[in-house]
């Protein structure tokens, strides 16, 4: 059997569309479309029902991708370590997760490996499903999600847990007064809303914690970074959610305050993600335990 063609297959299986599956190998479509025909000839057996939007795995395609995807990355790995020998024996990790808690968390937390020959790479992403989509088509040894990922070539671990503040700065929280906060679309109608996307993704989730409604306003300054937005809420442009340990220290140097305490925060988990079978290698399966050691103190 052509590995190039199970390569190909193993992809559009990860992908669950040859579109996709198409632009994470650098092919074409059409391609795409005519290896796994050739493949499908070669085992006698269709691998994959075409849908309207994507492609489902036959049961034959199910079994071939659960037994050829491990080895397939264990092959990859072979070749890479390969490299690594001939030049400085250091071996090379590329992670991939969200921007802020990569950066700072899950990189200060993997730094001592480097001085044990671990190179790192590091790529950001913000929306889940590109991060998955990027470590099943193998661009990415270790990735840290948001959401648990589907079906059995991902192993998810969960990592953490992350809680959620509402915060402003302290000239917005003297408006307020004491009772205000007990209907969460009070608070929109009165400040600004700072956030990472127009769909007000981490007050919408706050809202519907909290307050068990949807948030009335839309945002009034959007910038696709946590950190961005926490500096933004801090120089008085309006309410936020963030991540506690992004505002901690804000919180203690008084530059926001939290306008609410909640009995049972808002939380978010995070969940370590590798291909099935990739756990076995030691690059990945060593920069994972160190991240879960690390998260315990989180």
């Amino acid at each position: 059997m052509d590995l190039a063609l199970l390569r190909t297959f193993v992809t559009v299986h990860r992908a669950g569309s040859f579109t996709r599956a198409a632009a994470l190998l650098g092919l074409s479509q059409p391609a795409v479309t005519g290896q796994i025909r050739t493949l499908e000839r070669q085992l006698g057996r269709p691998l994959f029902l075409r849908q309207a939007r994507g492609v489902t795995p036959t049961t034959i395609g199910d079994e071939l991708a659960h037994r050829a995807a491990p080895h397939l990355d264990a092959l990859i790995e072979i070749a890479e370590t390969g490299l690594d020998s001939e030049s400085s024996g250091v071996r090379t990790l590329h992670l991939a997760g969200p921007p802020e808690f990569t950066s700072l968390r899950a990189l200060p937390a993997l730094a001592p490996l480097t001085a044990q020959g671990l190179a790192l790479r590091t790529s950001f992403f913000g929306k889940n499903e590109e991060t998955l989509e990027g470590l099943a088509a193998g661009h990415h040894d270790l990735a840290i999600a948001t959401a648990r990922p589907r079906g059995g070539l991902l192993t998810a671990t969960a990592l953490c847990d992350e809680e959620h503040v509402l915060i402003a700065a302290p000239r917005w929280a003297a408006r307020l007064g004491h009772n205000v906060l007990r209907d969460g679309h009070v608070v929109l109608e009165q400040l600004p809303v700072v956030e990472v996307h127009e769909s007000l993704p981490l007050v919408s989730r706050y809202w519907a914690a909290v307050f068990d409604s949807r948030p009335a306003s839309s945002g009034t300054v959007i910038v696709p970074d946590l950190r961005a937005v926490l500096e933004c809420a801090a120089a008085g442009a309006g309410l936020a959610v963030v991540p506690r340990y992004l505002c901690a220290g804000a919180l203690e140097r008084g530059e926001v305050v939290a306008l609410l305490d909640p009995p049972v925060p808002p939380l978010r988990t995070y969940f370590l993600v590798v291909r099935t079978g990739t756990l076995g290698l030691p690059p990945i399966a060593r920069a994972h335990e160190w991240l879960l050691r690390a998260a315990v103190d989180w």
